[in-house]
């Protein structure tokens, strides 16, 4: 069974959901693959603001408790559709809370999935990444990608600050307005990417789970959109049931 560590948010973890049943190969409703979907978005601080230190509550542990739950009803790999919760000081934790309590799950860590996809699938990008400053100041995605020997590209602070709001604004952000999307967001990402061009950028990571909701086609002026979200949706079902996997 998969598991999937839902509200963070809680759309995110329903289109990762959605994105496993669209790559897996099928002729019936019983040929999909079983599910879990756990959301408790109330136990979950959020990730920005614990990584910035406007929380002091370390929300790896929240995750550990839901990832320990799956386990025990019965999943055998897992992954968490937030950015964030994969900084290290939030990552760490999980690890070592499931290694305390002797959980057995595979958890797949989603930005190290990304920058693999995308050194085996576009060696040579030039790659920028759209996210909120809590991502983009720990280094997540830039030390992931360089490591796999790919360029990163980043924003100044003034337009970062502006694909942040995209995110979080409470007159037009997506994590107030999930469904449908406020307009305003998708502009501000657009202009956003427009800076990311000038810059050189050939490829897109939508760098935090809910930007895919805003973010729907694959590509931005005919350069890739490349989606977390799908990357670990595939991931999940190779992991599990690889010749389910659609080509």
């Amino acid at each position: 069974m998969i598991g999937i560590v839902g509200g963070v948010g809680p759309l995110a973890g329903l289109d990762v959901f959605k994105k496993i049943i669209e790559e897996t190969e099928v002729e019936t409703d019983q040929d999909h693959l079983p599910v879990l979907l756990m959301s408790y978005p109330h136990k979950i601080v959020d990730r920005t603001e614990y990584i910035v230190g406007k929380v002091n509550t370390n929300p790896g542990f929240a995750l550990a408790d839901i990832i320990r739950s799956l386990a025990a009803n019965g999943a055998k790999v897992a992954a968490i559709p937030c950015n964030t919760a994969h900084a290290q000081p939030i990552f760490s934790v999980i690890e070592s809370e499931l290694e305390k309590s002797d959980t057995t799950i595979e958890l797949l860590h989603l930005v190290k999935e990304t920058a693999k996809h995308i050194k085996e699938t576009s060696p040579l990008a030039k790659v920028a990444v759209l996210s909120t400053t809590g991502t983009r100041n720990t280094g997540l995605y830039k030390n992931n990608l360089e490591e796999q020997g790919l360029e990163v590209i980043e924003l100044s602070d003034v337009w970062q600050e502006r694909v942040h709001e995209t995110i979080y604004s409470k007159l037009y952000g997506i994590k107030t307005f999930s469904s449908p999307v406020k307009n305003k967001a998708v502009e501000e990402l657009t202009l956003a990417m427009d800076e990311f061009i000038k810059q050189g950028a050939t490829h897109f990571v939508l760098g935090c789970t809910e930007l895919p909701l805003a973010l729907t086609q694959n590509h931005y002026k005919a350069l890739p959109l490349i989606d977390p979200n799908r990357i670990i949706a595939r991931s999940l079902i190779n992991a599990i049931a690889p010749e389910k996997l659609k080509k």
